[in-house]
């Protein structure tokens, strides 16, 4: 029978419930135990596809072609496993089945309701994914926060799971916040009991009670906490702020976050964290900094791409050195053209992943530069077509160069709809989504990167760069070198005589891996670190490569 830890937040959100849920899971892992993790979003949407990366955070694409909540990103880079579609559940997905199943009859003569109708999908869907994953321990996280209206349904779920699985096979793990107000200098405690009152309004206990705070919890706090919040004492773990995300396991971990769980649950592990201390502290040993101008139009939240700065963090921590990324708006740079000036104070450019007209001529243009002073770069998705459109106007001379997602009427479309895009209507879940096999051209630089000819990546766009103009890209020097659909889509671009000008189709940031990389991102930011040791700053840089 698989064992349920349930994840609830507390006093306010963008505490780090997910890197908690996903620190909690790699601890049990790194124990020997089969673990997975869950991850509740109570909003409407039936998934992340078509909502804001300002307002929500990047979305996060899974290999089987789910569009789902960033969470599952973390869950990914922790565990080292990938997820499914099935590792996200929303409202929008719950609501829609019971409806589905009500006009097919399911339900003739009952009134359907949320209990018990709306919990016991929810939690159906619980225990498929326990059953279909195999695993010892599944970690269900509840976004929002206890209290929230749209959450109570599932919180009322996982009341009713503790009764029909059993105290000692399902535990409450609660995430609270610990305010320190500076004319004070004390630890404020009281949110914290306000919080888990209101998880006993709605007839959960939390088992588990982790604290995050500016700083380690004081034993006066944790004893307080524990009386008030009827916890044990050795359950109420502090989470303090950390250099680094890879460092949480290691601090909940002295904290004795694994003790409470493994005796609440009759479990007896031995814990072996010597590799996961090794990745770990590659992420605070580097010294010299490289400098990365990220240049989007979702700069104002550094969530909107946060698998792309973990990516470049995952590189540097192989290649030896730390990346600053700094967030440049592609609209400033329409606005004010002498501000592409700014790049040149960067070891490298990064132009990601993004959809509409908004900053697309301020990345245009931003991909020239980084070309013309041969500052490394590398584009990615929507970032790949731009530099494209980049190159087809200044190098090919095409003037009015575009994608027809910015411009349906361009003379010269060299990024166009896929063609099985043209029939559809629908915008949620319809793009080309999820891995593919890409096939590498030998010889390529992008060949001496991945040193293997065949590679898996994932995927998430409507539009494709035009064939019909390959061929003059290629007589100009910047090469089409991977394929994936049998030739049918290209996937990776380089460009001659450049320290480093690269593009992929895919996503390279989603495969990426503290343990493992992603090889275009260490590539890229050797380049960078090459680059910033110039004539001025030595020239010998120590670089680490994973073979």
């Amino acid at each position: 029978m698989p064992k349920y830890i349930f994840v609830t937040g507390g006093v306010m959100s963008g505490l780090g419930k997910g890197i908690t849920t996903a620190s909690v899971a790699r601890l049990l892992q790194m124990t020997g135990t089969s673990v997975t993790c869950l991850k509740i979003d109570p909003y409407l949407n039936f998934d992340a596809g078509t909502m804001n990366p300002i307002t929500h955070g990047e979305v996060y694409v899974t290999d089987d072609g789910g569009e789902t909540d960033m969470d599952l990103g973390t869950y990914e880079r922790f565990l080292n496993r990938n997820m499914s579609k099935m590792n996200n559940v929303t409202t929008g997905q719950v609501y829609k089945r019971v409806i589905d199943e009500e006009r097919k009859g399911r339900y003739l003569g009952k009134s359907v309701q949320i209990i018990p109708h709306i919990t016991y999908e929810i939690k159906r869907r619980i225990r498929q994914l326990a059953a279909d994953s195999k695993v010892e321990v599944l970690v269900v996280e509840c976004g929002g926060t206890v209290g929230d209206i749209e959450s109570l349904p599932f919180l009322e779920a996982f009341r009713e799971m503790r009764i029909e699985e059993g105290g000692s096979n399902t535990l409450f793990l609660h995430v609270s916040l610990a305010p320190e107000l500076s004319v004070v200098g004390e630890m404020k405690t009281k949110p914290t009991q306000h919080s888990v009152q209101e998880m006993r309004r709605i007839g959960l206990q939390p088992d588990v009670v982790v604290v995050r705070g500016s700083r380690p919890l004081p034993k006066e706090a944790k004893e307080k906490i524990s009386l008030f919040a009827s916890v044990q004492r050795d359950s109420v773990i502090s989470n303090p702020d950390a250099k680094s995300i890879y460092q949480v396991p290691r601090l909940l971990e002295e904290q004795g976050v694994l003790g409470p769980i493994l005796r609440h649950f009759g479990m007896q592990r031995r814990l072996d964290m010597r590799e996961w201390d090794r990745v770990a502290d590659r992420f605070t040993s580097a010294a010299r900094a490289v400098r990365i101008a990220m240049v989007g139009k979702y700069a104002s939240l550094a969530d909107s791409y946060v698998s792309v700065n973990q990516a470049l963090l995952h590189a540097g921590a192989v290649v030896g050195v730390r990346p600053e990324i700094d967030w440049i708006g592609s609209e400033m740079i329409e606005e004010d053209s002498s501000k592409l000036s700014l790049l040149e104070d960067y070891d490298g450019v990064v132009i990601p992943q993004g959809f509409g007209s908004r900053g697309v001529e301020g990345k245009v243009e931003a991909a020239n530069h980084a070309r013309v002073k041969g500052l490394p770069f590398l584009g990615l998705c929507f970032g790949f077509q731009l530099a494209s459109v980049s190159f087809a106007r200044h190098v090919l001379g095409l003037d009015g160069a575009n994608s027809t997602e910015v411009d349906p009427k361009t003379p010269h479309p060299v990024v166009d709809l896929l063609p099985e895009q043209k029939g559809v209507a629908d915008v949620g879940g319809t793009m080309r989504l999820g891995g593919h096999d890409i096939l590498l051209k030998r010889g390529s630089k992008a060949f001496e990167i991945y040193r293997k000819s065949r590679i898996r990546e994932r995927h998430r766009h409507r539009f494709e760069i035009n064939q019909r103009y390959i061929d003059r890209f290629e007589r100009a020097g910047m090469h089409f070198v991977a394929f994936s659909d049998r030739g049918r889509r290209a996937e990776i671009m380089e460009l001659d005589g450049h320290p480093f000008y690269m593009g992929t189709q895919f996503h390279p940031e989603y495969v990426s891996r503290p343990e493992n990389p992603e090889p275009i991102y260490v590539a890229f930011v050797l380049a960078a670190a090459k680059g910033s040791a110039g004539e001025g700053r030595g020239k010998q840089l120590v670089t680490r490569l994973a073979d």
